[in-house]
């Protein structure tokens, strides 16, 4: 070999396996016009979302859940303290308040208030767009149908005054006018605008949507967020996110008085109670001491009778001392008796008692007040938690047990009352004696008299407690103290415009990123000389560049083109690759390839155009004997060649030769006919004869063979060859076919073997370049073969 070969075969494989960044780069900015794309497509997305979007916005309200126990009694309530209505209350657990704010209860309430389960919405040049009341159905009662479920109409505003009822499919229904009663399945309504409606003097579309109410209820109890402000902390924070603040803020505000009056009409549950039990009994009372004093006046007038006696006076006032607490004992008794029937009247019935009535004994008095405590604890709390809750079920048992204890104490006391009467009673008949000494006229007066006194003492006594329970109720203060009334901040919380525009850039460019990531990972093509020196230990002459022409010859002497240059380079390394041989014995290069489509022809032809452009004598010979190309290539008619030279004597070399007038000092021979059977041809002594005469006339013999992993005939015929250049096609070559040149070259059954990578993207490469301004390289693109040049689309030439 000449000086300097053993370098060029030893040091092409030199290789390192350190990471290259910028390699790795490459492979994702070369297709930046893809990143380009994505980024601006999903910015435009984002844009059309924010732009289309209804923007939400978050209201917060503050609140303070008072501790009846710690707090005391405000300084207004303290002069109400003597007379016992203040108490009774409990603790207020703050986890138990967040569950009644958010029950169904006080939500359907806030609903129904605000009339929640209406929706308003207008018409945009896209979509449709929810407002907070343009105008407002003003429901003067709800029909069977309201609010059972979803109903949709559309009022068309024509002015300031009227407007037009049209349905689902805008056909008109009705006109009327703003503020008349109209009555439907949905019930009795008027229309009523609002001011800005009323300002704005231009046709409106408003379309209304009333929701089934349970569904709206169930919305907003998910939608409205109740925190405590610290583990111990009494102060709850009220949150809820809607698409108009007013909206949002009327709702939470409505939602905490809703609250407070809920838990003011607990509070009140025992006073009321107590309240209508005094009030019959004052109807009852008032009616007997009406009769009694009408017949007083009756039996003074019947007698003349003025006045009583000093002895009468004081056995009535004697008589009148001891009937009142015979009187009171019987009332004592008679409470006792209510209580006792009340509770014994089912364990489910879990209603409160009156209090505040008299009872001279603490402990039932205190255990009254306990038992209504719990139970309106009870009340409340069955609204909000299940049945297997186990404060639930703690509040169950207690109210057993304190009932148990309420009624046996009563069962003591009514036993005790009934002692003290009966001795009462005897002391009324030593009273009843003193009466018999009395004339009879006077002692008449005196029985009236006693009636009259008892009743009207009797009376003063409910009208007190009546009066007593009247302040309870009117003090009753609310559970939740408002620090801060609801406020709606102006910024949206949603959608976030920085962060959708930080999302899209995000997604634009990891889309195409990832797209070309598992494309290269699933990628099993060959598509650079890295890839080909990773694979096989094969000298690589060169690459050669895809060309945009349909030129099949590439080369010539004004040819600048980087595909040009690429083959004066093989021409060049060729001179390296070749042995040493004797004067005027011409050099065989056989040009094959792995399978067939990988433009062995194309090289062949452009090599043996490149050698003879350098003064030398070049023979291009057809040797693959079942698809021949060259013919086709150069756009001439199939003509005698290999084949008939074999199988016809009488044909020579000279008479199958031919020349073109585009490559001077070329000659060709093409591969003839095809025959049935080449392998057998190529071994008929005539080939022998046939290279030992090219050789001796030409400088340089460039074979076009068959592919070697199809047939065998390449390798039949090798050893005529003085070197192979092996043809890889990138971008169509699986890289586990290169397994076949490997296994060959380790073989060596292609003698002095190289490889030549056929249409690379030079696009695609690292920066190496031929000739003037004309740059190629080898990297990871795509191109189309030579042997098939097709036009590519127009989207794929912008975007490759």
């Amino acid at each position: 070999m000449k000086e300097g070969k053993e370098d060029f075969i030893s040091n092409k494989n030199i290789t390192t396996d350190t990471f290259n960044i910028r390699e790795e780069l490459e492979k994702y900015l070369v297709h930046w016009k893809w990143f380009v794309l994505f980024t601006t497509l999903s910015l435009s997305i984002g844009y059309i979302y924010l732009r289309y979007s209804t923007p939400l916005y978050s209201a917060s309200s503050t609140i303070l859940i008072k501790d009846n126990n710690k707090s005391g009694i405000s300084s207004e309530l303290a002069a109400f303290e003597d007379l016992g209505i203040i108490g009774g209350s409990s603790a207020n657990n703050p986890e138990n308040e967040i569950e009644i704010i958010r029950s169904r209860k006080i939500i359907g309430k806030v609903v129904d208030e605000l009339n929640l389960e209406i929706l308003y919405f207008t018409e945009g040049r896209v979509k449709k767009t929810e407002v907070y009341k343009p105008l407002k159905i003003e429901l003067l009662s709800k029909g069977d149908l309201y609010a059972e479920k979803d109903t949709s109409f559309v009022i068309n505003v024509l002015d300031n005054k009227s407007f037009e009822f049209r349905d689902s499919e805008d056909n008109i229904t009705s006109t009327s006018k703003f503020k008349e009663v109209h009555s439907s399945s949905i019930g009795v309504f008027k229309v009523v605008p609002s001011l800005s409606l009323i300002n704005a003097f231009k046709q409106t579309k408003v379309f209304i949507t009333i929701r089934n109410r349970n569904s709206v209820i169930n919305r907003y109890k998910s939608l409205i967020g109740i925190n405590s402000a610290g583990p111990n902390s009494s102060i709850l924070n009220l949150k809820l996110t809607g698409f108009s603040i007013k909206k949002v803020e009327d709702i939470l505000n409505e939602l905490v008085r809703q609250y407070n009056i809920d838990a003011i009409n607990d509070k009140n549950e025992v006073s009321q109670k107590t309240k209508d039990f005094i009030e019959d009994r004052l109807k009852s009372v008032g009616l007997d001491l009406s009769l009694i004093q009408d017949d007083v006046k009756k039996y003074k007038g019947k007698f003349g009778i003025t006045g009583l006696s000093s002895e009468g006076e004081m056995v009535l006032e004697e008589y009148s001392i001891n009937n009142s607490k015979i009187i009171e004992f019987k009332n004592q008794l008679s409470l006792a008796e209510w209580i006792q029937k009340k509770l014994n009247k089912g364990t489910n019935n879990n209603v409160v008692l009156p209090t505040n009535l008299g009872f001279s004994d603490a402990i039932i008095s205190q255990s009254v007040a306990d038992y209504n405590t719990l139970i309106l604890k009870l009340n409340r709390f069955d609204d909000i938690a299940g049945a297997k809750n186990p404060e639930l079920i703690d509040l169950k048992n207690k109210v057993k047990i304190i009932k148990s204890t309420l009624l046996s104490n009563i069962s003591n006391v009514k036993t005790s009352f009934q002692l003290q009467l009966d001795q009462l009673k005897k002391e009324a008949t030593k009273v009843d004696s003193k009466m018999s000494l009395i004339p009879v006229i006077e002692r008449g007066m005196i029985d009236i008299e006693r009636q009259n006194l008892i009743y009207s003492e009797l009376y003063s006594y409910l009208l007190k407690k009546k009066e007593e329970t009247a302040i309870s109720l009117a003090v009753t203060v609310a559970n939740a103290k408002i620090i801060d009334y609801a406020y709606g901040n102006s910024v949206p919380v949603a959608p976030k415009k920085n962060t959708i525009y930080l999302v899209a850039l995000l997604l634009g460019v990891i889309t195409p990123f990832l797209f070309i990531y598992v494309k290269n990972l699933l990628d099993t093509k060959i598509h650079s000389r890295k890839d080909i020196e990773e694979l096989t230990t094969i000298p690589f002459m060169g690459d050669v560049p895809h060309s945009e022409t349909d030129e099949k010859i590439v080369i010539n002497n004004d040819s600048r083109t980087s595909a040009a240059e690429a083959f004066r380079l093989i021409r060049t390394n060729l001179d390296f690759m070749l042995p040493d041989k004797k004067e005027n014995t011409g050099k065989v290069v056989f040009i094959t390839s792995t399978t067939s489509g990988e433009g062995k022809s194309f090289v062949a032809l452009n090599l043996a155009a490149a050698l003879s452009l350098s003064n030398n004598k070049v023979l291009l010979l057809g040797l693959d004997l079942r698809a021949p190309k060259i013919t086709e290539y150069l756009g001439i008619a199939e003509r005698k060649g290999i084949t008939n030279y074999i199988t016809n004597q009488s044909i020579s070399l000279e008479d199958i030769k031919f020349s073109i007038p585009e490559i001077k000092g070329l000659d060709i021979i093409s591969s003839g006919v095809i025959p049935p059977n080449p392998a057998e041809l190529l071994l008929n002594p005539k080939v022998k004869e046939l290279f030992n005469y090219v050789k001796k006339e030409y400088d340089f013999i460039i074979v076009d063979t068959a592919p070697v992993n199809l047939v065998t005939d390449t390798l039949l015929v090798a050893k005529y060859s003085d070197m192979t250049l092996y043809v890889s096609r990138a971008n169509y070559l699986d890289k586990r076919m290169l397994n076949v040149a490997q296994t060959l070259y380790k073989e060596q059954k292609l003698p002095n073997m190289a490889i030549v990578l056929n249409d690379t993207d030079m696009s695609m490469g690292y920066g190496y370049g031929y000739g003037y301004g004309y740059g190629y390289g080898y990297g990871y693109g795509y191109g189309n073969a030579y042997v098939e040049q097709v036009k590519k689309p127009w989207y794929k030439r912008i975007l490759k």
